[in-house]
C-alpha cells in the first residue's frame, strides 16, 4: 500500500492538514454539481497541471461515482482545448489502464 503524499504535511502541520481535509469535504460534497462531474473537472485541471497521479485517482473516483469512460475523455478534450497537448500526454499516461 502506498503512503498518502500528504502524510508529511499531516505529521509536520496537523492544523494545515485539517484545513486541506475540510476544503476537500466542502468541494466534493454532493450539493450542486453531481459528484462525478466535480471529479471530472478536477481531473481536467490536474491534466492541465501535469499531475498524472491526480488524473488517475480523480478519473477512478469519477467512474466510481457514475461517470462513463466517454465522459472522462470529454474532460480530456476540454483540458486539451484550454491547456494544450501537454495535458493530453499527462492524461494518456494516467488513463492507460482506465479507459
Amino acid at each position: 500500500m502506498t503512503d498518502d503524499p500528504l502524510d508529511t504535511i499531516k505529521e509536520a502541520d496537523s492544523e494545515l492538514f485539517g484545513l486541506i481535509g475540510q476544503s476537500g469535504e466542502l468541494t466534493f460534497s454532493e450539493e450542486g454539481i453531481p459528484l462525478q462531474y466535480k471529479f471530472l473537472i478536477a481531473m481536467a485541471l490536474d491534466a492541465s497541471e501535469g499531475a498524472e497521479n491526480g488524473v488517475r485517482n480523480l478519473a477512478t473516483q469519477a467512474i466510481n461515482n457514475g461517470a462513463t469512460k466517454k465522459e472522462v475523455m470529454q474532460a480530456v478534450r476540454i483540458a486539451n482545448y484550454i491547456s494544450g497537448i501537454g495535458s493530453v500526454y499527462t492524461a494518456a499516461n494516467a488513463l492507460k489502464d482506465i479507459v
